[in-house]
């Protein structure tokens, strides 16, 4: 089959047909979050109006999903009035071509699970870092999104409660802590130069020690989340994703305080870095389609 594939994000909205794993035609256009859900998804029906020859339509998108019903079930600010959004039905009324969704996290899961770093991985979990922090959780292959489909708010577990206020409304969530942002923050506190993980990695990649310090410091935080959640889970594999995983330290830095801390009955999870890049939610998007 050809899928026509789209992924909605903060900043932009990439697009794509996909056959057979590869990614063919592929486009990217700014999303204009700040205008609204409902532009952006007159926008994403433009843009995928521009494509012929395909058999169905795979979209993956920011925010929390409901599949069954094709909407968005709850979407933050970044995507203002995007909540409840009846986007299969839209794209249908408007493509004539059958349609399926799923939240971003998921997709790159998916995508990362047929096509990427869990090819030959039967269960495994997902994680990204990079404003807050996303999850997926993937059982026998397949997204397992628990009983109301949200399943996975791996960035809103408990690491320090009552400490930092989150975006969510509760205080000490593992996003606050673990997450790339989270990580300049503190490289902020102790640099008033450095405001972005370019600068910071540049100071790290130079043996600066202060900065090594808050590179060790951030690794732990990550570390109690991936280890609270090897201990429930027990997976074989973990695929950490997001821009600040492509610099090799901060992985080495990760597994270094995740092997101090997780259990040695469970040691034999593998860490392993992402692969897919920005392709993996197009292709999580086509893989909604692989059964």
């Amino acid at each position: 089959m050809k899928i026509l594939c789209a992924d909605i994000g903060g900043t932009s909205i990439k697009s794509a047909i996909v056959q057979d794993g590869k990614v063919l035609q592929y486009k990217e256009n700014p999303t204009n979050a700040l205008e609204g859900g409902p532009k952006v998804i007159k926008t994403l029906i433009e843009i995928l109006k521009t494509y012929d020859d395909y058999d169905a339509i795979g979209i993956s998108t920011a925010g929390q999903v409901d599949t069954k019903a094709g909407k968005i079930r709850f979407a933050n600010k970044n995507i203002p009035n995007y909540t409840g959004m009846e986007v299969v039905r839209l794209v249908e009324e408007a493509l004539n071509k059958p349609c399926r969704i799923e939240n971003d996290v998921n997709s790159a899961a998916l995508g990362e699970t047929n096509f990427g770093a869990g090819k030959e991985a039967q269960d495994l979990l997902c994680l990204t870092y990079g404003t807050g922090v996303g999850g997926a959780i993937i059982i026998d292959r397949q997204v397992y999104s628990g009983h109301d489909g949200v399943g996975g708010e791996f960035g809103h577990i408990f690491i320090h409660p009552g400490d930092k206020l989150c975006g969510c409304g509760n205080m000490g969530c593992y996003e606050m802590y673990a997450s790339a942002k989270a990580l300049v923050n503190l490289a902020n506190s102790k640099d008033k130069t450095i405001n972005n993980g370019r600068d910071f990695f540049s100071k790290v990649l130079a043996k600066d020690e202060a900065m090594l310090k808050v590179l060790e410091s951030w690794a732990k935080e990550v570390a109690y989340g991936l280890v609270s959640l090897t201990h429930v889970f027990n997976p074989s594999l973990i695929v950490l994703g997001g821009g600040i995983l492509e610099q090799e330290i901060a992985l080495l830095k990760i597994k270094e305080e995740f092997n101090k801390l997780v259990m040695p009955s469970f040691s034999g999870v593998e860490l392993k870095k992402a692969e897919l890049g920005n392709q993996a939610g197009l292709l999580g998007a086509y893989s909604l389609y692989l059964d």
